[in-house]
């Protein structure tokens, strides 16, 4: 089966699962978003058997799968997971897959940690947008490289890991952070069910991290400066949430992702936070 991140979170929360593992390992194909490292643990830890993909409409699906390494099955199972959440290495439908200043259009090191422009080139990248040549020579340019809009690293091995959609990236104080990174700390919290991370105006740093989130059934009541303490403890204190917002439930599209664009919109109208604290 196939399912957004979203979807494996319900499965491993639900009672029933929290009772008992599945007689049989059910094979689960997950992409649409990077999965937190929690969550994949946790869709395991039930008997799930999870693998990996990223693609784009644009791209006509899955091109770069999380390909298993038979001496990573050593690890501990949290080392595990956090290998899993990387998006992978190309498949045989994509020719490239490359991380780039999306400047210069230069490869960005393969550390792991220098971010860039994630772009593909292959037999199954479209033409162009239908009747759009503006946005379509926004994004295919520099001899049939297309450029997702996605930010990522590459690790010395060739494996592929987004950080970020480029419009979800929160500048704070003129420090870039990633929402995924402070919502995959989020999804780590025991009484968190879901968690979307958005840029908050504010008067000061220009933005700030605004977490939307849900708590699970069964949960004690968390609070917003539990929340808070909780990411200062795992996150440099520019990437802590300054706003948390408590929701019944995140709006999500039919397939389950989380629709961040509704979540900027509310983030916006709550006005700047700098304000609130003055």
């Amino acid at each position: 089966m196939c399912g957004a991140p979203v979807v494996l979170n319900m499965l491993s929360n639900s009672s029933d699962y929290n009772k008992r593992s599945l007689r049989k390992p059910v094979h689960i194909l997950t992409a649409g978003a990077p999965p937190p490292a929690s969550v994949l643990l946790k869709t395991e830890s039930v008997g799930f058997a999870v693998s990996h993909g990223y693609g784009l409409t644009e791209t006509g699906g899955t091109v770069v799968s999380c390909a298993w390494k038979p001496q990573w099955n050593r690890f501990p199972a949290s080392e595990r997971a956090r290998l899993k959440a990387r998006q992978g290495v190309r498949t045989v439908g994509m020719t490239e897959v490359d991380v780039v200043d999306a400047e210069s259009g230069e490869s960005v090191k393969r550390d792991g940690l220098t971010p860039g422009e994630i772009v593909l080139r292959g037999g199954c990248v479209m033409l162009g947008y239908l009747k759009d040549p503006e946005g379509t020579s926004k994004c295919m340019r520099d001899n049939g490289w297309f450029y997702t809009g996605d930010v990522g690293v590459m690790y010395p091995d060739g494996y592929l890991e987004i950080k970020d959609r480029s419009k979800d990236v929160i500048i704070s104080g003129g420090e870039n952070l990633s929402s995924v990174e402070v919502e995959s700390v989020l999804y780590s919290h025991p009484a968190v069910n879901e968690a979307a991370v958005v840029g908050r105006p504010d008067g000061f740093w220009g933005e700030t991290p605004c977490a939307f989130v849900s708590l699970k059934d069964d949960a004690r009541m968390a609070t917003e400066k539990e929340i808070i303490e909780f990411c200062r403890a795992k996150l440099p204190h520019y990437m802590v949430p300054k706003t948390v917002e408590f929701r019944d439930d995140l709006p999500k599209t039919s397939t389950g992702k989380i629709q961040k664009f509704v979540l900027r919109e509310v983030a916006k109208s709550m006005g700047s936070s700098r304000a609130s604290r003055m």
